[in-house]
């Protein structure tokens, strides 16, 4: 897979409002599905959906503390990115 091809599934996995949003809040602090879910007002099954798109994606990776899981944004590009869209 080339350069563009990782960029193009990048911004596919990012394509959607509630995952840009959850990106964004997981830049800002690290927490899991049911903080997520509150902060949305989404259900839990959605924003585990979501999520997933944006692991399989390499966005964001989850760490497990005890019986919860911890997500945090790992992708230095998609860093970049929600940093330009905030300074819209």
């Amino acid at each position: 897979m080339n350069r563009f091809e990782e960029m193009s599934e990048t911004l596919k996995a990012l394509a959607h409002p509630a995952r840009l949003e959850i990106v964004a809040g997981l830049l800002e602090n690290e927490c899991n599905v049911s903080q997520v879910q509150e902060k949305l007002g989404l259900p839990q099954s959605t924003v585990s959906q979501h999520l997933k798109v944006l692991k399989n994606g390499g966005i964001i990776k989850g760490r497990r503390e005890g019986t919860r899981v911890c997500y945090t944004v790992i992708n230095k590009w998609v860093r970049e990115i929600i940093e330009m869209v905030r300074e819209e």
